[in-house]
C-alpha cells in the first residue's frame, strides 16, 4: 500500500482555504433539553459547559473502563447542540448516549438523513456554521438534505483522498486507522480532547490513573521521511529493532512522505528509521 496522494488541484484547494468538503454521510445527532448542556458535560471528555453558539469541540466518547467509544465533533446552537461522527466508526454515538438519558430532560434525534454537512476548511468568511471544522481551522455548515450541496463561490469541491492527505499532514488521529475500541486516548495522542478540570465524564477515573500513576503502552508520533514510507510498514531504531508501526502515510508538499506512526512508550524520544534505513524526523523540524 502507497502513502495516499490526491489531485493537486484540491489539495491547492485546501491549502490556500479555497475547498469545500462534502460531509453529508457523516452522523448527525441533535441534543435538545432543559438537561442537555449538564448532561453532555457529564458524559463526554469536552468541556461542553463553555460551549457559546457558532462553536464546536472535538470529543471523545469512553466506556467505564476509559476506553474510547466514540470520536466526534459536539457543536453548540442556539437551541442546544449538535454531534458530529465520522460514519466509519463502528458505535453510533446517538446510540451509545441514548441509555444515558434516564429521567433527564433530554431529547436524542438521529438527523442524519434530513441534514447534510459541508466543511469550509479554513474558511475565515461567512457567519453561519461551527467553528473550528471537523477538519481543522475552518467552519462546517448544516444544510437540508432535500436541498443539494451550494459551494460558496470560487470553492473546489474536494474528495476523500485529499481530505486524508490533509489529515495525515495534520498530525489527527483517525478511528480505524490509528486506533479502536480497545484504544486508551493516551495511545492515540488525543489528550487535547480531553478536560482535565471538569467534575466527571465517562471514563474519567481510568483516564486520570494514567495520568497520574502511569503511562500508556505506545505513543502517536507525527514523523516525516525524505523518501516514502508505506502504511503498515514497521519503524525501527537506529540499530535495527523494530519498535513500532505506520498507521498512516502521505505525501508530503515538497517531497518525501508524511506519516502518523504508533511507538512504544520506551522508544518515544529515541531516533527512529523506517524499514529501508531512512531516518523519521518530526514533523516541523526539518520543514
Amino acid at each position: 500500500m502507497q502513502p495516499t496522494t490526491a489531485p493537486a488541484d484540491e489539495l491547492r484547494a485546501l491549502a490556500d482555504g479555497s475547498a469545500v468538503v462534502d460531509l453529508s454521510a457523516f452522523r448527525k445527532v441533535r441534543v435538545r433539553g432543559e438537561d442537555s448542556r449538564r448532561w453532555l458535560h457529564d458524559l463526554v471528555t469536552t468541556d461542553v459547559a463553555s460551549l457559546e453558539p457558532g462553536s464546536a469541540r472535538r470529543s471523545l466518547l469512553l466506556d467505564a473502563t476509559g476506553h474510547i467509544r466514540a470520536d466526534l465533533q459536539v457543536a453548540c446552537d442556539r437551541d442546544g447542540f449538535w454531534l458530529f461522527q465520522d460514519p466509519d466508526q463502528p458505535d453510533h454515538v446517538g446510540a451509545a448516549l441514548a441509555p444515558y438519558v434516564l429521567s433527564s430532560d433530554v431529547r436524542l434525534d438521529d438527523m442524519s438523513s434530513e441534514m447534510g454537512l459541508m466543511a469550509l476548511p479554513g474558511s475565515s468568511d461567512g457567519t453561519d456554521g461551527f467553528r473550528p471544522s471537523w477538519l481543522g481551522p475552518g467552519r462546517d455548515v448544516l444544510f437540508t438534505a432535500s436541498g443539494s450541496l451550494d459551494p460558496p463561490g470560487g470553492r473546489t469541491l474536494v474528495g476523500a483522498a485529499a481530505v486524508e492527505v490533509l489529515r495525515i499532514r495534520q498530525g489527527r488521529a483517525r478511528m480505524g486507522a490509528e486506533f479502536d475500541r480497545t484504544s486508551i486516548p493516551a495511545e492515540a495522542g488525543l489528550e487535547a480532547t480531553i478536560d482535565t478540570t471538569k467534575g466527571c465524564f465517562l471514563g474519567q477515573e481510568s483516564v486520570a490513573r494514567v495520568r497520574m500513576l502511569g503511562h500508556p503502552p505506545r505513543v502517536l508520533r507525527h514523523l516525516r521521511a525524505a523518501g516514502v514510507v508505506d502504511p503498515g510498514s514497521s519503524v525501527c531504531l537506529d540499530e535495527g529493532r523494530v519498535v513500532g508501526v505506520v498507521t498512516s502515510a502521505a505525501t508530503h508538499p515538497t517531497g518525501g512522505t508524511v506519516i502518523l506512526a504508533s511507538i512504544r512508550w520506551d522508544a518515544r524520544i529515541a531516533s527512529l528509521r523506517s524499514e529501508d534505513g531512512s531516518a523519521l524526523v518530526p514533523v516541523g523540524s526539518s520543514d
